[in-house]
């Protein structure tokens, strides 16, 4: 029976990400471990060397044992990068910190940072003190949420927009995607998050009292309800309801049907239903 060692928790960071934690990894390579050899560098790199390319991760939860993740056959390259050592710890410390933002793994870390150390130190220096400066300089409108370089908006300020007209959204990236269509002219009300009781966020999280008192003490036409069509979004869209419908304004949401350029075949039951109940007539589909 083959031997099961530990190996050590950098592992993890190499070949996926896994939520429960602290996990060990462990390694069933083709031949057997002795006990002895408990360095997990040496280890790896001892049966790298002796071309045993077949290797089989599990990630367990510390006693539970959870399968988090289960790897086949990991290439020869994949394991001489989990086995590298930097010869610096400043990169190692820059590859660290660029690997903690999304998406970026430790791989495009250093490759990013080794692009980095070859630009001049002028142009480092630019490159920092351009995040220094977003952090400390760039602030929330403190009318509707969205993110500015004064106390409002260059949305809230502008005079041409329709102040009774307010789109709740859930976070800036919302109000960009709705601006780049060019087809809304009101203002926003960003709510920074939506309920999810998964996520331990609840309607005290988000910024909906302020929604509330611009409902009780400004002139308002119109609230529409721009947030993603899941069930958070959904929950979130029927607590702004019951919190609203008393208002004397209009409340309304998103259409939501087959999205343009789509065929029906590929369309799930769900939208296809929707675009059938709120089916519109067909002279508006070609009017402004």
């Amino acid at each position: 029976m083959k031997q099961m060692v530990a190996i050590n928790q950098f592992v993890i960071n190499a070949i996926g990400s896994c939520k429960h934690k602290p996990a060990k990894v462990y390694g069933n390579f083709s031949g057997e471990i002795p006990h002895s050899d408990t360095n997990s560098t040496n280890i790896a790199q001892k049966y790298v060397k002796e071309s045993h390319r077949q290797a089989i991760f599990h990630i367990f939860k510390a006693s539970n044992t959870i399968l988090c993740i289960w790897i086949h056959s990991i290439s020869l390259q994949s394991i001489n990068f989990v086995v590298m050592n930097i010869p610096s710890k400043h990169i190692e410390e820059a590859v660290e910190q660029l690997a903690s933002l999304p998406s970026i793994g430790k791989r495009s870390a250093l490759r990013l940072v080794l692009h980095l150390l070859k630009r001049s130190p002028e142009e480092i220096e630019r490159f920092a003190q351009a995040f220094v400066t977003m952090k400390s300089e760039v602030k929330q409108c403190t009318s509707c949420g969205n993110i500015s370089d004064k106390e409002l908006c260059a949305i809230c300020l502008n005079p041409n927009r329709d102040t009774s007209l307010i789109c709740v959204v859930e976070d800036i990236r919302d109000i960009m995607a709705i601006e780049a269509t060019s087809s809304y002219k009101g203002i926003y009300h960003v709510l920074g998050g939506i309920i999810s009781p998964m996520d331990g966020i609840g309607p005290s999280d988000l910024n909906i009292d302020t929604l509330i008192a611009k409902a009780e003490n400004e002139e308002i036409s119109e609230i529409i309800f721009a947030l993603s069509a899941t069930m958070e979004g959904d929950t979130t869209n029927f607590y702004l309801y019951k919190k609203l419908k008393d208002f004397d304004f209009n409340i309304s949401t998103l259409s939501r049907g087959v999205a343009v350029g789509s065929e029906l075949q590929y369309a799930d039951e769900l939208t296809l239903g929707r675009s059938i109940m709120q089916r519109l007539p067909f002279e508006s589909t070609f009017q402004k």
